[in-house]
C-alpha cells in the first residue's frame, strides 16, 4: 500500500503539466518535503472533482464498491440464468405436454404421472452439448465475456481510485467515514476551497471560487443543458398520426456525449479543452463535414450493436419490471420525470442532488396537475370494463373457495391473474369524484419548483395542449420503459438522418459558446451565467445585456440560474455585470413590496392556503409559500382578514416581493449571519408558533444535531427564497412581455453575419480573478424558437389521466 500511494504521489508530479495553460509546459514545481503525502498539483481536476462530489453523494467508499459488486453479479446472473432457461428446460414437459412416468418399487402409484421441477431440467451434460452445437449462444456468451471482462476492469480500477479518494477525505478534508453522512455537500465545498490556501490542488490560480468546483464538474452537462435550451439536439420528433414527440433515451444521450465529448474524434482534445481547431471559423464546413462523417460512423456502428443491445434491453426490462407489474399492476401509470424534462428543467451550474431535490418537490403538484385531466368517454369505458371483469374475477374466486380443486383447472390461475390486471388498469382511468379542478393554481405551484415555464402556459392551463407539453417532462413509466425499449432500435436513424443535418450548427455553437477560463480550462459561455452576454430584456436585463435574440438563453435560463446559485452558494461573489443584475432586483423588489401585502398577514393566512393546495405535511418554507401562490385567490375572493376588514386584491409577484423585501431587511438588520435565507426566521412575526416552535427544537439540541437541524433548516429556506424568486421573475417577465407586445415595440436584434468574423474578442471575468476568453460569434443559420421542456430513485405515484379533457368542477 506504501508503495501505491508513492506511485500515486509521482504521477501527480509528474503529469500535472498535461492541465497546464500555453506557456506553462516548462513551469518547474517545488515540492516542499511536508507536503510529500498531501494532495497537490492534481493532474486532472474534473475528474479529481467529480470522484469527490460522487463519493459524498453515494455515501462513502463501502456502499460505492457495493453497488460496483452487486452490478458485476447482476450482469453475471442476467447472462447465465438466460442461457440455461434457453438450453437446459425441457418446455414440454414442464407444460405437461410429453407424459413423464416415474417407476419405482417405493414410488406412489398416484405419483407416477406427477411433474417435478428436477423432471423438467436436462442433466448437464445434455445441457453443455446444446450449448455447443449453437454457434449463435457461444458467440453471444463470448461478447457478454469480453464485456463482463471489461467492467471488471473498471470496477478495480475505480477500487483504486475511490481509495484515494477516501484517504482525501480523512486525511485533507478531516472527515471520518462515520461522520460523512452527517456533512452536507456545501460543507464539503468550503474545505476543499480552504484546502486550495494551503496546498495548491490547481496551480493556476491560488484561490478557488465556488463557481470553479461547478465548472469542473458540470463542464459537459452544461454544454447538453445550453444545447437542449437552444433546440440544438434533435429530440423533437415530428410523426405522422402521433404528431410532436419528445424522445431522449439514456442510449440516445450517451451517443451525443461520445460523438461530441469524450469519445474518438469528439470535439474536445481532452477532458478540460476544445480542440483549437474548432475555436476558428475558416475552416467550419470542412469540420462539420469531418463531424458528420464521424455521426455515421457512430450510426452504424449502433445500427451493427442493435440486435445485441436489443437482447440485453428486453432481458433486462423482463426481470427488472416483470415481478413489479405483477404485484402492482398500477405501476405502469405512475410517472416519473422524462430525461428531456431534467435537461429542459435543469439550470446551469446546478448540481445533481439539487436537480433531484427540487424535481422532488415538483412532483407532487405536476401529478396533481396531469391527474386533473380526464376522458369521459374512456371514465365510462373503464367503469364498465372494471364491472364486467369483477365480476367474472369474483364467480371465479368464489369457486376457488368453495373447492380448491377448482384451481387444477388449465389456465384458471392465469385468468384470475389476467383479469385483476384489467380491473388495476381500468380503475386507473376512473377519477376521484371529490376531486376539485384548479389547473391555473396547480400550474403556479408548479412553476414555484420547477422554474422554468414557457409563455403560452399562462392561462391556457385546462387546454389539452399545455397538458401534453407538461406530459413531456413529466411521463408515464411504462413510456419510459417502451422508449429504452425501442431506443437501440431508433438511435441509429437519429443519429445517421437528424444529428448529421445538424454537423454545421453544432460546430458553430462550440465555437461561439465555448470560452477559456484560467484555472478551468474551456466551458460553456452559458455556465458563466453572464447577463451582458446572455441576458434577455424580457427578464429584467433590459439596459444591462448585449446579446441578439442567438445569443440570449431562452426562458430566462441565464436569468433564473444566476439567482439560484447565488442563493445555493451565499458565499459566491458574482462579477460586476452579475452584481448589477441582483441589486437592480433587489431594487426592485423592494420597490413592489410597498405595495404588497406584510410578511405577518401571510403567515396568518398560511393554515387556510395550505389547505386549499391539500399539502397537509408542508414545513414551515413550504407553508410560507403555499400562503404567497394562494393570497390572490383569497384577496380576490372578497375574504376578510383576521381584524375583520377587507384585504385589497393583489398578484402573486407582490406578495412574493414582500417576504423577499423582508429578507433583504433582516440582512440589513442580522449582517452576521451571512446565510440570506437563513434570514427568513427573523423577518416573520414574532408570535408565529411555526418559527417559534422550530426556534425552541434547535435551541433544545445538543450542539451536532443543532448544527445538523439548522443545516437542513437553512437550506429548506434556500429552497424557499429561490422559488419566490423563481415566481417574482416570471410575473415581471409576463408584465415586461405584455407592455412590449401593446406599445409594438421589440428589442432589434444584431443578424449574426453582421458581426465581425476574423477577430475575437477577450473579455475579463471580475470573479476572484479569473479570466476567460471568447472566439467571435458568427452566424449559423436561424434558430428556431421551440417551447421545450441522467440512476436515481424516482418519487412516484398512481396516476389516473388520461391524454383528454373532461368536465370536472374547477377553481
Amino acid at each position: 500500500m506504501a508503495n501505491l500511494e508513492a506511485y500515486q504521489e509521482y504521477q501527480r508530479i509528474e503529469d500535472f503539466e498535461e492541465d497546464s495553460p500555453p506557456g506553462e509546459e516548462d513551469l518547474l514545481v517545488h515540492v516542499p518535503e511536508g507536503l510529500k503525502d498531501s494532495w497537490h498539483h492534481i493532474k486532472n481536476l474534473d475528474n479529481f472533482f467529480t470522484r469527490i462530489y460522487h463519493f459524498h453523494q453515494k455515501n462513502g467508499f463501502a456502499c460505492m464498491m457495493m453497488s460496483e459488486f452487486f452490478e458485476l453479479v447482476q450482469f453475471l446472473f442476467v447472462v447465465t440464468f438466460t442461457t440455461f432457461l434457453v438450453n437446459c428446460v425441457e418446455y414440454d414437459v414442464l407444460f405437461a405436454n410429453r407424459a413423464v412416468n416415474h417407476t419405482g418399487s417405493t414410488q406412489n402409484p398416484l405419483d407416477r404421472n406427477k411433474v417435478t421441477l428436477p423432471d423438467a431440467i436436462l442433466p448437464t451434460q445434455q445441457c453443455t452439448q446444446r450449448i455447443q452445437e449453437n454457434s449463435w449462444i457461444i458467440f453471444l456468451l463470448v461478447m457478454a465475456a469480453i464485456f463482463w471482462i471489461y467492467r471488471l476492469v473498471k470496477v478495480f480500477c475505480n477500487v483504486l481510485s475511490y481509495w484515494e479518494i477516501r484517504q482525501f477525505y480523512i486525511k485533507a478534508l478531516k472527515i471520518r467515514m462515520d461522520e460523512l453522512c452527517n456533512f452536507t455537500w456545501q460543507e464539503v465545498q468550503d474545505r476543499l476551497i480552504s484546502l486550495q490556501r494551503e496546498q495548491q490542488m490547481c496551480i493556476h490560480k491560488k484561490e478557488l471560487t465556488e463557481l470553479d468546483i461547478y465548472h469542473r464538474i458540470l463542464r459537459f452537462k452544461n454544454y447538453m443543458v445550453a444545447m437542449i435550451n437552444k433546440s440544438l439536439l434533435p429530440v423533437q420528433l415530428q410523426l405522422p398520426l402521433l404528431g410532436n414527440l419528445v424522445f431522449l433515451t439514456q442510449g440516445l444521450k450517451y451517443n451525443f456525449e461520445l460523438i461530441l465529448f469524450w469519445g474518438p474524434g469528439s470535439l474536445f482534445q481532452n477532458k478540460w479543452n476544445l480542440h483549437p481547431k474548432y475555436k476558428r471559423s475558416g475552416n467550419r464546413l470542412e469540420l462539420a463535414q469531418q463531424l458528420s462523417r464521424v455521426i455515421l460512423l457512430m450510426g452504424l456502428a449502433n445500427l451493427l450493436l442493435c440486435p445485441f443491445i436489443l437482447v440485453w434491453q428486453v432481458l433486462y426490462a423482463f426481470f427488472s419490471y416483470t415481478e413489479v407489474i405483477r404485484r402492482e399492476p398500477g405501476s405502469l401509470g405512475a410517472r416519473r420525470w422524462s430525461l428531456y424534462g431534467r435537461l429542459y428543467l435543469r439550470h446551469f451550474n446546478e448540481l445533481d442532488h439539487e436537480l433531484h431535490g427540487r424535481l422532488g418537490r415538483a412532483y407532487k403538484p405536476t401529478s396533481k396537475y396531469m391527474n386533473s385531466f380526464t376522458s369521459p368517454l374512456l371514465t365510462v369505458l373503464a367503469k364498465n370494463i372494471a364491472f364486467f371483469s369483477g365480476s367474472v374475477l369474483a364467480v371465479l374466486i368464489a369457486l376457488t373457495v368453495y373447492d380448491e380443486d377448482v384451481l387444477t383447472v388449465q389456465h384458471i390461475l392465469t385468468a384470475i391473474t389476467v383479469l385483476g390486471v384489467v380491473i388495476t388498469i381500468a380503475r386507473s382511468f376512473i377519477p376521484d369524484e371529490h376531486m376539485v379542478w384548479c389547473p391555473e393554481q396547480l400550474l403556479q405551484c408548479m412553476l414555484a419548483h420547477i422554474h422554468y415555464m414557457p409563455d403560452h402556459w399562462r392561462g391556457n392551463a385546462n387546454k389539452s395542449e399545455t397538458r401534453d407539453e407538461v406530459a413531456q417532462l413529466l411521463q408515464y413509466k411504462a413510456v419510459f420503459i417502451l422508449e429504452e425499449l425501442l431506443s437501440p432500435i431508433v438511435t441509429p436513424f437519429i443519429l445517421i438522418f437528424l444529428l448529421r443535418n445538424k454537423s454545421l450548427e453544432i460546430i458553430d455553437f462550440f465555437r461561439n459558446f465555448t470560452v477559456e477560463v484560467v484555472g478551468v480550462g474551456d466551458i460553456c459561455s452559458f455556465a458563466q451565467m453572464d447577463i451582458r452576454r446572455h441576458g434577455n430584456p424580457t427578464w429584467m436585463s433590459e439596459g444591462q445585456t448585449e446579446a441578439s435574440v442567438y445569443q440570449q438563453a431562452e426562458n430566462g435560463k441565464t436569468e433564473l440560474s444566476l439567482m439560484h446559485f447565488t442563493i445555493k452558494n451565499p458565499r459566491w461573489q458574482p462579477p460586476q455585470e452579475s452584481s448589477v443584475f441582483i441589486s437592480h432586483l433587489k431594487e426592485k423588489v423592494q420597490h413592489d413590496a410597498q405595495g404588497g401585502p406584510s410578511t405577518q398577514l401571510l403567515l396568518s393566512e398560511a393554515p387556510l392556503c395550505t389547505s386549499l393546495q391539500s399539502n397537509e405535511s408542508a414545513t414551515g418554507p413550504d407553508t410560507l409559500l403555499a400562503s404567497v401562490l394562494a393570497h390572490p385567490i383569497l384577496t380576490a375572493s372578497g375574504l376578510q382578514g383576521r381584524d375583520h376588514r377587507f384585504i385589497p386584491p393583489s398578484t402573486a409577484a407582490s406578495a412574493a416581493a414582500s417576504v423577499l423585501a423582508s429578507l433583504s431587511t433582516s440582512q440589513l438588520a442580522h449582517p452576521h449571519r451571512g446565510h440570506s435565507h437563513g434570514l427568513l426566521q427573523s423577518s416573520v412575526h414574532p408570535e408565529s408558533t411555526m418559527y417559534r416552535s422550530e426556534r425552541t427544537i434547535i435551541e433544545s439540541m445538543s450542539n451536532s444535531d443543532s448544527h445538523i437541524r439548522s443545516n437542513a433548516l437553512h437550506s429548506e429556506f434556500a429552497t424557499a427564497e429561490m422559488s419566490l424568486h423563481a415566481i417574482y421573475m416570471h410575473e415581471l417577465h409576463q408584465q415586461s412581455s405584455h407592455s412590449q407586445r401593446t406599445s409594438g415595440q421589440w428589442q432589434n436584434t444584431v443578424p449574426m453575419r453582421d458581426l465581425h468574423r476574423n477577430t475575437g474578442y477577450q473579455a475579463a471575468h471580475r470573479g476572484l480573478g479569473s479570466s476567460m476568453s471568447m472566439p467571435t460569434p458568427v452566424h449559423l443559420g436561424r434558430w428556431q424558437e421551440e417551447e421545450e421542456e441522467e440512476d436515481v430513485g424516482d418519487q412516484e405515484i398512481n396516476s389516473g389521466s388520461t391524454p383528454k379533457q373532461g368536465t370536472r368542477s374547477s377553481c
